[in-house]
C-alpha cells in the first residue's frame, strides 16, 4: 500500500480520535460551568428542596412550611431539611446540636453548604437547612449530570470541520498546482514545472508530479529536437537544390556542356533520393510504425559477412579489420534494419581510424544477450558529443567533401532501440572511438 494511503488512513484515524476526546473534554469541561447546585442530581434534588420550603416561608405561610416538613419526614425524602426560627426554635420541635446552630451563617456563604437564610412576610428571618453530615453523605455519593445530548454533537461537528477542511486543502493544493500545469502546457509553455510548487511532499501525488515534469521535459526536448530537424532537413535540401539549380542554369547557358551538366543532375537527384529515403526511414523508426519483414537470421554470421566487405574495403586505403566472434546468436528479427546499423557503425569505424591502423570487433554471444563492440584509433568525440552524436544530422566530420548527411546512427539507434537493444559510444584507451550494441533474445 503507499505513502498516501496511510496519509488517508492516519488522517481519518486521528480525525475519529480527535473528535472522540474533543467531545469527551467538552463534556467534561462544561460541568464546571454549571452552578455547583446543577453538577449532580443530589445537589439539585438538595437545592430543590431548600428552595421550596425557602419559597413557602417567604410568602408567610408558617403553617404550610410545617405541613411540607412533616409530609417530607413521612415521606423519609433524604435529606431531613429543619427550619429555624429567629428566636432559634425548629418549626416542629426537632432539636439540632449547638453546633449546627452557630454554624449557619458560616454554611450559608457556600454554594453547597445545605443552609439557605429566608426573610418572612412580616422580616420574620427563618433559617432552612440539611444537617452537616446529611448534607456531605447526600453529596459524597452524588452522581454527575450527564451533559446535553448537543454538547458532543457540537464539539464533534467543530473538530470534523476543521480537520477535514485542512485535509481537503491538503489534498486539493497538489492538484490545483497539476490543473495549472497541465493547462500551461497546454497553452504550448513546455517549459513548465509542477514540482517545485509541491513542497515537501513525498506521496503519489508528488510522484504523479515528478511523471509530469519528466513527460513535460520530454515533450520539450521532442519538440526541439522536432524544431531543429526541420531546420537541418531544410538545410541539406538548400544544398542540392543549389546546384541542381546551377547546372540546369549552365545547361542553358552552354550548350556543349549538357552532358556533364546531365550528369551532375543525375547525381544531385539521386543524393536527394537517398536523404529522403533515409528520413523515411527515420521518421518511421521514430513513429515505431517501420513495416519491416522479420526473418530468422545468424546474427555472428551477419556482422562476419559486413566485417568481411569492410576488411575488404580498409585494405584498398591501408587500415586492416580485425573480427573476434565466437558462437552463434539465431533470432528472428528485420534483417535489413540490423545490417543497415552494424553496416553504418562498422563503415564509420573504417573511415576514421588512423591510416595503418586496425578496427576490432568484438562479437560476444550468449543465450540471452548479443553484444558487438566495434573499436577504432581515430580522432574520437569529445565527451560532451558522446550522447549528442545519435541525434539526426549530427556530423562527426563537418569538413567540405565528406559524404554523408548526419543520419546513419541516428537510424542505426532507432533500429537498435526498436529491437529492444542498446547502443552507446566511449572513448578508447589509448585514442579513437569504442562503440558498443546489444540485443537482447528476440521473441519467435
Amino acid at each position: 500500500m503507499g505513502r498516501l494511503f496511510w496519509k488517508f488512513f492516519a488522517a481519518f484515524w486521528l480525525a475519529l480520535m480527535l473528535t472522540i476526546v474533543m467531545a469527551i473534554s467538552a463534556a467534561w469541561l462544561l460541568r464546571y460551568f454549571h452552578p455547583p447546585e446543577q453538577r449532580s442530581y443530589e445537589a439539585e434534588r438538595l437545592s430543590l428542596m431548600l428552595r421550596s420550603a425557602a419559597s413557602v416561608l417567604a410568602s408567610g405561610d408558617e403553617a404550610g412550611t410545617q405541613a411540607m416538613l412533616r409530609d417530607w419526614q413521612a415521606r423519609r425524602l433524604q435529606p431531613t431539611l429543619y427550619v429555624i426560627d429567629a428566636a432559634g426554635r425548629e418549626l416542629l420541635g426537632r432539636s439540632l446540636p449547638a453546633q449546627e446552630l452557630r454554624d449557619l451563617a458560616a454554611r450559608a456563604a457556600q454554594p453547597l453548604g445545605g443552609v439557605l437564610s429566608v426573610s418572612g412576610r412580616h422580616g420574620a428571618r427563618y433559617w432552612v437547612l440539611a444537617r452537616a453530615d446529611d448534607a456531605a453523605a447526600l453529596l459524597a455519593n452524588a452522581r454527575g449530570k450527564p451533559p446535553s445530548i448537543w454538547v458532543p454533537i457540537s464539539a464533534s461537528m467543530l473538530v470534523s470541520l476543521a480537520i477535514s477542511a485542512l485535509l481537503a486543502w491538503y489534498f486539493a493544493q497538489p492538484i490545483r498546482s497539476l490543473r495549472w500545469a497541465i493547462h500551461t502546457v497546454a497553452e504550448g509553455r513546455l517549459e513548465t514545472r509542477v514540482l517545485p510548487r509541491m513542497g515537501r511532499r513525498r506521496d503519489e501525488i508528488a510522484d504523479l508530479g515528478q511523471d509530469f515534469d519528466r513527460m513535460a521535459q520530454q515533450l520539450q526536448q521532442l519538440v526541439g529536437a522536432q524544431s531543429r530537424l526541420l531546420h537541418d532537413v531544410s538545410h541539406e535540401l538548400r544544398s542540392p537544390l543549389a546546384r541542381l539549380q546551377a547546372a540546369i542554369g549552365l545547361a542553358r547557358q552552354r550548350p556543349d556542356k549538357v552532358d556533364s551538366s546531365l550528369e551532375r543532375i543525375e547525381r544531385e537527384a539521386q543524393r536527394l533520393d537517398s536523404l529522403v529515403g533515409e528520413l523515411l526511414t527515420l521518421a518511421r523508426l521514430e513513429a515505431g510504425s517501420a513495416e519491416v519483414a522479420r526473418e530468422r537470421i545468424d546474427l555472428v554470421e551477419l556482422v562476419a559477412a559486413i566485417a568481411d566487405d569492410a576488411q575488404f574495403e580498409a585494405r584498398a586505403s591501408g587500415r586492416e579489420v580485425r573480427l573476434q566472434a565466437e558462437g552463434e546468436f539465431v533470432a528472428e528479427v528485420g534483417a535489413e534494419l540490423l545490417y543497415r546499423a552494424f553496416e553504418n557503425v562498422i563503415r564509420n569505424a573504417v573511415k576514421y581510424t588512423a591510416p595503418g591502423s586496425t578496427v576490432d570487433i568484438t562479437v560476444q554471444a550468449s543465450p540471452s544477450t548479443l553484444q558487438v563492440t566495434v573499436a577504432d584509433r581515430g580522432p574520437g568525440v569529445a565527451e560532451a558529443e558522446l550522447a549528442r552524436m545519435f541525434e539526426p544530422f549530427r556530423r562527426l566530420d563537418e569538413r567540405p567533401g565528406v559524404a554523408g548527411f548526419g543520419l546513419g546512427l541516428a537510424i542505426a539507434r532507432r533500429a537498435i532501440e526498436s529491437h529492444g537493444g542498446q547502443i552507446s559510444a566511449s572513448p578508447r584507451v589509448g585514442g579513437g572511438l569504442c562503440m558498443t550494441l546489444s540485443l537482447p533474445a528476440q521473441p519467435a
